[in-house]
């Protein structure tokens, strides 16, 4: 008997190397948003990641293609984002209640937002509630200030592109999987 099958490696949620070698970011009003990768956890000191944020670095799987867990990685002080300033390495779940998908994700509902107030919704059920307009005035003064060219990095600079094929690809990769449905909770964490 033979058997003729396709491996394919095991993709991680948090990549060891970037692709182009320097990670997408965004800032919004003085909050640094990236996507955490393992260069990143070196670079911090996984101490200062948190014990939840490195269970899901290193078990999690990616439920789609693209999928990547945003950090805020950093605040830079300023009178906008007072008593926010000491916020590091926090994962970003939601924007003004969208989950969020990837950095480019991140970016597109920023761009696209009408709202008021702009709500990031992070890990461990912290908030952080800025108003539109005058996170969108001070970010410039608050680049300048800092020495950065650009709000965001070169790739962000693209338009976001909804793929609406990302559910069908979770079912389709689901079903040729080695990793059983029931190994893996509603956060894509592999239990052995």
């Amino acid at each position: 008997m033979n058997v003729v099958t396709t491996l394919k490696p095991r993709v991680h949620l948090v990549p060891y190397h970037i692709e182009g070698g320097q990670p997408s970011y965004l800032i919004v009003a003085g909050l640094v948003f990236t996507p955490l990768s393992e260069s990143l956890i070196e670079d911090e000191c996984e101490e200062s990641m948190g014990l939840k944020l490195m269970a899901k670095a290193r078990y999690s799987l990616p439920k789609f293609e693209g999928e990547q867990m945003v950090i805020l990685s950093q605040v830079l002080a300023s009178d906008v984002n007072i008593g926010y300033e000491d916020m590091s390495n926090q994962q970003v779940l939601k924007l003004n209640e969208i989950k969020i998908k990837n950095i480019r994700h991140l970016a597109h509902i920023v761009d696209s937002c009408n709202d008021k107030y702009l709500i990031f919704e992070l890990e461990d059920n912290f908030l952080v509630v800025m108003e539109r307009q005058a996170a969108s005035a001070a970010t410039p003064q608050i680049l300048k200030d800092y020495g950065i060219a650009c709000e965001r990095s070169p790739d962000l600079l693209e338009p976001y592109l909804n793929s609406s094929e990302i559910v069908n690809e979770v079912n389709e990769n689901l079903d040729g999987s080695p990793v059983l449905n029931s190994e893996i909770d509603f956060d894509g964490l592999l239990w052995a």
